[in-house]
């Protein structure tokens, strides 16, 4: 059953085919959904035009998530491709690499940790503001989040925070979309390989804790974590709003 079918979903954060937000693109594509992507600069224009190739996608949108112009102008580009769609996928994960390998309290500035704010968090925010008039009855609204949020993980440091407040802002925007019928949702992923995780100092000890203590005695992969995410934009999941879903095989519980 293709339970996405002529469902339109925009996608954020695709870097390269490690990504989270790729393997989400995949899974959607293979239950009929049509999808769009943003980009950053040229230089990952072309990368995502690769890709977005693989997924018979045309759409490729320039947005810079600091920016509430450029947000703005990207909804009105995609209203001239699409006019109205069902759902975004919001998978962004960026601060200056300094910030995730070395003692918190030594590295972390003002200026960083409210530029990783702005970009991680309430980017979410800003997209939804000029999102909501163009979306459809039972649109999604989906994100990426990590169990740093609420645990601590050795050199996440900021990101931690940063996704505590993400998590947050899946609770305020549930709640003030909801009479809207649109559902906001969260993803809380197991490690896993990717451009950003690989910047984190020793991850690969995360990995492989996570493979040594969880449930099922494995780590996460990108299409297990796509297939979640294309049922949270489904209507097979109309009953789900302002939750955080962790897919990381069972690691969150022990």
């Amino acid at each position: 059953m293709a339970f996405l079918k002529n469902k339109k979903i925009l996608i954020f954060g695709i870097k390269n085919h490690f990504s989270i937000a790729w393997g989400i693109a995949i899974a959607m594509y293979k239950q009929k959904a049509k999808l769009a992507f943003t980009y950053h600069d040229i230089k990952s224009k072309k990368k995502i035009e690769y890709l977005a190739k693989k997924v018979h996608s045309k759409i490729i949108l320039e947005c810079d998530l600091n920016s509430d112009k450029s947000i703005k102008i990207l909804f009105k580009n995609l209203y001239k491709v699409w006019n109205t769609f069902d759902g975004v996928v919001h998978s962004i994960a960026y601060v200056p690499r300094i910030q995730l390998n070395k003692n918190y309290v030594k590295i972390i500035n003002r200026k960083d940790f409210l530029d990783a704010h702005e970009l991680n968090s309430f980017s979410l925010v800003a997209i939804v503001k000029e999102a909501e008039i163009f979306l459809n009855n039972k649109s999604v609204i989906l994100t990426l989040s990590y169990i740093g949020s609420i645990k601590y993980i050795p050199y996440y440091n900021i990101m931690g925070i940063v996704k505590a407040s993400l998590e947050a802002n899946v609770r305020c925007l549930s709640a003030s979309l909801g009479r809207k019928n649109i559902r906001v949702n969260a993803i809380s992923a197991g490690p896993i390989k990717t451009t950003s995780s690989y910047g984190i100092k020793n991850f690969h000890k995360i990995l492989e804790n996570n493979r040594n203590n969880s449930p099922l005695r494995a780590n996460i992969t990108t299409q297990e974590i796509g297939n979640v995410a294309a049922f949270l934009c489904s209507d097979l999941s109309s009953g789900i709003t302002g939750q955080i879903i962790y897919v990381d095989h069972g690691n969150n519980i022990m």
